[in-house]
């Protein structure tokens, strides 16, 4: 049973353009199974500015940061932690009394699936995105060591530069290309999107890939994922991405991290929505 917020409970938001509820339930999950007077809520804003100002005079604790504000939050807060700073990408803030210092957990997370997953860094790719979570997800790849990749992204401004950053190839599409691994970093094929039934990459792409990597979270079994499994290629889930950032943000707002089983079944709660 959920205890309802008092005036001492910790507000914790997110801030994205479609809400979701993965964040929602997974927080409130934990927040309950650790016994701690906190509060999550997921919101929108047409104003950003007015919205990171209200974070810091309400004295809420935590935000989470979701398309498209990963980017315009960073002139609005006091400091940058390296995981931003080093790809320009702001997915989490975290209120010290009024001073907010901003985190990129996605990286953090796409990171240890990388390893987790034991993929060779040899391995050449096509990630298709320009955006905030393109940048972590490229960044990531690059510091992990994978020297050959292409930046597919209709943007050629942004898709250049990240591109340029990263040290990779930039294509405004893939054309014929079939690369070994192949990652999504748009919204294509997530629910309730213009594009939620599309494939992010052609079939034969995918049919020719020996890694498939889908950043969208919802549903955790994109159309992207869903063909790759059907042709028995390994995945990586944007499920299993939104999960271990939603972990490390728990952490960055509570000081407590909890145990695996414990993170079990938040996750296992949240995707019930």
């Amino acid at each position: 049973m959920t205890i309802p917020p008092s005036r001492d409970t910790v507000l914790c938001i997110s801030l994205a353009g479609r809400p979701g509820t993965f964040g929602v339930r997974f927080h409130n999950h934990l927040y309950r199974q650790l016994g701690l007077d906190y509060y999550y809520k997921a919101m929108t804003t047409q104003d950003l500015p007015a919205a990171v100002a209200g974070i810091r005079a309400l004295g809420i604790r935590g935000c989470g940061v979701s398309m498209p504000y990963k980017e315009a939050c960073m002139a609005l807060v006091d400091e940058i932690d390296p995981s931003a700073a080093a790809i320009e990408s702001v997915n989490t803030l975290v209120n010290e009394g009024g001073y907010l210092k901003a985190y990129n957990t996605d990286y953090l997370a796409v990171r240890q699936l990388l390893q987790r997953h034991q993929i060779d860094p040899s391995t050449a790719f096509a990630l298709r995105g320009s955006g905030g979570m393109a940048k972590a997800v490229a960044s990531a790849l690059r510091d992990a060591g994978f020297a050959e990749g292409i930046i597919v992204a209709r943007n050629e401004q942004a898709g250049r530069q990240l591109a340029d950053v990263c040290g990779y190839r930039w294509l405004p599409q893939l054309g014929d290309l079939c690369p070994p691994m192949l990652v999504n970093v748009t919204p294509i094929g997530m629910a309730g999107g213009p594009e939620a039934e599309e494939l992010a990459f052609s079939p034969d792409a995918i049919a020719a890939a020996q890694q498939v990597f889908d950043v969208v979270a919802m549903p955790a079994r994109t159309p992207l994922i869903r063909h790759a499994e059907a042709l028995g290629k390994p995945v990586i889930t944007g499920l299993e991405v939104i999960a271990l950032q939603a972990l490390e943000q728990f952490v960055l707002y509570t000081g407590v991290r909890p145990t695996d089983a414990q993170v079990a079944a938040a996750v296992e709660y949240a995707r019930q929505a």
